[in-house]
């Protein structure tokens, strides 16, 4: 009888820890990349899912903790983003980590990189 109730128990404990990690945004603290010693959220996406998914946007939130390391942040988010895709690193960008400052486009606290993936 002990033993069931420790299986329930641990099954319980089991599930309510899978449910803290995917609330808490799905990636535990130590697997997150920092770069310039602080963790920026990014993301890419496609500018028109319909024409193309060459064609993208990343978008790096709090610009204001180090700007070579949002910077860096996008680069790595838009490698990712062309590797996921198409299977190449390679990419042509409009607006980019090496841009140079005065053209970056900062939006809010974010900064905006916009890119084609370049699969040849």
């Amino acid at each position: 009888m002990m033993l069931t109730k420790t299986k329930a128990g641990s099954s319980l404990f089991a599930a309510c820890c899978a449910a803290a990690v995917l609330l808490g945004g799905c990636t535990p603290i130590e697997d997150r990349i920092t770069f310039g010693g602080y963790y920026f959220r990014a993301d890419a996406k496609a500018i028109d899912k319909k024409k193309t998914l060459a064609e993208f946007t990343v978008t790096v939130r709090d610009v204001a903790q180090s700007l070579d390391g949002a910077r860096a942040a996008g680069g790595y988010e838009g490698t990712s983003y062309c590797i996921k895709n198409f299977g190449t690193s390679r990419i042509d960008w409009v607006v980019g980590p090496a841009t140079d400052p005065g053209d970056l486009r900062i939006v809010d606290e974010r900064l905006v990189f916009q890119g084609t993936c370049d699969p040849q």
